[in-house]
């Protein structure tokens, strides 16, 4: 394993390990309730939009180490944004881990983090759960 594979490998277990913005979320709060059955993932999303900017992202669920760090890194990096440069940010994401856009390390580490996933298709839905989630969030607002 190179420098790289290991840095990133250890920024997925750190978001998994002490994930941002993860708290238990009360049922009325809940605005996506996003899960993979083809492993049990599941993610369940809060979001505080005020005017049309996302003041807040909460997430809670269960499911493997990418599916929880890709959830962490989702909250940290769309927090601030106005729903249009989030609902892009996302669109990204998805391109990126289908392998139809690719990203550099000056770009966002952390998506790289996340890249070696699109190896293992299966796997592409874990780190996406929590994104579509989101994307849903965003067009019913």
């Amino acid at each position: 394993m190179d420098d790289m594979e290991q840095l990133y490998q250890e920024i997925i277990l750190d978001h998994y390990k002490h994930p941002r913005n993860k708290s238990e979320i009360p049922k009325q709060d809940m605005q996506a309730d996003e899960e993979n059955p083809m492993c049990g993932d599941r993610i369940m999303l809060a979001v505080d939009v005020e005017g049309d900017v996302i003041r807040r992202i909460r997430f809670d669920g269960k499911g493997c180490a990418i599916s929880q760090a890709s959830a962490s890194i989702m909250t940290e990096q769309l927090q601030g944004k106005t729903i249009a440069e989030a609902s892009a940010l996302i669109e990204e994401f998805v391109a990126m881990m289908r392998g139809e856009k690719s990203v550099t390390q000056s770009e966002n580490e952390e998506w790289l983090s996340l890249s070696g996933v699109r190896k293992f298709p299966l796997r592409v839905k874990c780190a996406t759960l929590s994104w579509r989630g989101m994307q849903k969030v965003l067009a019913a607002q």
